[in-house]
């Protein structure tokens, strides 16, 4: 049998990441033992983690890190809020639940059912606080330790930033 030169590939187009992209990525990343990927395509850059957020004594990313295989694109400059964040005094006891990204608070998981936890209820470590909406995904927010919720710091149905504190939470 001949060889055959081999035709160039046909050259990638620049265009913008779709959900369905998203999706397969994904799908790629929970199949393998992959923890980070980034991928840039036509001025949209995609970056999906699996594991912790930020090492202990790493610096955090100048990115928008994602919980365990949710994507991140990154976003365009967000407009002034009109109205400011209340402070959260730092001073009070407990632990504090973040939101790891930017997205919408929702305290239960539709319209019609009861919030996944109360002011006064107690909670295990990994058990479902909250749900943060970003790009059409609804992502679990998990307890980081054991204890009761002493606040909710978010109303519901809100928009909320990288970083912002959701929960406090008293040990016990």
């Amino acid at each position: 049998m001949a060889d055959k030169p081999l035709k160039p590939a046909a050259k990638p187009t620049a265009a913008a990441f779709s959900i369905e992209d998203v999706k397969k990525l994904v799908s790629l990343v929970e199949k393998t033992d992959v923890t980070h990927i980034a991928w840039t395509r036509g001025g949209e850059k995609v970056v999906i983690r699996r594991g912790s957020l930020v090492a202990a004594g790493a610096p955090a990313p100048a990115y928008h890190p994602a919980p365990v295989a949710a994507p991140v694109v990154a976003p365009a400059p967000a407009a002034p809020r009109a109205e400011a964040k209340a402070e959260v005094k730092a001073d009070l006891p407990g632990t504090y639940v973040s939101s790891p990204f930017v997205g919408t608070f929702y305290r239960s998981p539709s319209p019609d059912s009861p919030p996944f936890t109360d002011v006064g209820a107690k909670v295990k470590k990994g058990q479902v606080l909250c749900i943060v909406e970003a790009m059409k995904l609804m992502n679990e927010i998990e307890a980081e330790a054991d204890g009761t919720v002493a606040e909710v710091l978010v109303q519901n149905a809100t928009p909320v930033e990288f970083g912002e504190k959701l929960f406090r939470i008293l040990p016990g």
